[in-house]
């Protein structure tokens, strides 16, 4: 369904609202790398290896939830999606595939580095029971933190090229 605008513009509602979705699960998804950057991960390394290895063992086993999931895959379906909806324009294939490119080597950075650097503290047992907290945390933290501003940064682009993308579809 086409709508043109006040200013004339010619725009396809369908696919806006496609491009819209694919941004705003984008950008929810790089808010959760973002916020985990600048507020969780400070907020547990001011606290003992304990109590860092337990709330982050709750957290990888809180997060595998279905709300999540949707957010964390339509990231990769929602662009996919708009990018063979719009494939016939160069301008919005660019800027779409750039950020389907772009979340995907965050998704990528996850499942190759971040998931398993989860599964190795899940792996570490119950936190009052491990013998060496702190080799458990040194194994984990930083690298944790360093791919996990990388997914965070490789995110927010993706975000920022499917707006781009949907100010292109507006003209």
């Amino acid at each position: 369904m086409e709508v043109t605008t006040n200013a004339g513009e010619t725009t396809n509602t369908k696919g806006a609202a496609l491009l819209a979705s694919a941004t705003v699960v984008t950008g929810l998804i790089a808010g959760v790398y973002y916020a985990f950057a600048c507020a969780v991960m400070l907020g547990l390394g001011a606290s003992g290896d304990r109590t860092f290895i337990e709330a982050m063992q709750n957290i990888n086993t809180k997060i595998e939830n279905p709300v999540f999931f949707m957010s964390f895959f339509g990231a990769v379906a929602l662009p996919a999606w708009a990018l063979r909806r719009f494939w016939s324009d160069r301008r919005l294939r660019l800027w779409i595939g750039a950020a389907l490119g772009l979340y995907m080597i965050g998704l990528l950075t996850t499942m190759g580095i971040n998931i398993p650097l989860n599964n190795d503290l899940a792996a570490a047992g119950n936190p009052a029971k491990i013998a060496d907290p702190a080799a458990v945390r040194a194994h984990f933290e930083a690298t944790w933190n360093t791919w996990n501003i990388a997914r965070a940064v490789l995110s927010t682009a993706a975000a920022a090229c499917l707006a781009r993308a949907m100010l292109w579809n507006r003209t």
